[in-house]
């Protein structure tokens, strides 16, 4: 692997939200701080990344995350013009 992006993010899933208390007044907070990690990989090496990934996240408690495989199209890399796996 040859880099990844690493983002800070807010959303929910099952764990919904959780009800705080702030100056005496309940509000409902819906959003979870959560990390979002994007990596694009050669087709050849996802069933091992994906087996890594199960591997070292799985706690089996609520919050282990998801993973989705989704096609990259096309990749360029701007600064000198490299296309496809050359530009990973």
């Amino acid at each position: 692997m040859s880099g990844l992006t690493i983002t800070e993010v807010k959303g929910f899933g099952r764990s919904r939200g959780h009800e705080a208390l702030y100056r005496g007044g309940e509000y409902t907070i819906d959003f979870r701080p959560k990390l979002k990690v994007e990596l694009v990989v050669p087709d050849p090496v996802v069933p091992r990344i994906l087996h890594e990934l199960e591997s070292s996240m799985r706690t089996g408690r609520i919050g282990d995350g998801k993973i989705f495989v989704s096609p990259v199209l096309e990749a360029v890399r701007v600064r000198t013009g490299e296309r496809g796996e050359e530009a990973l």
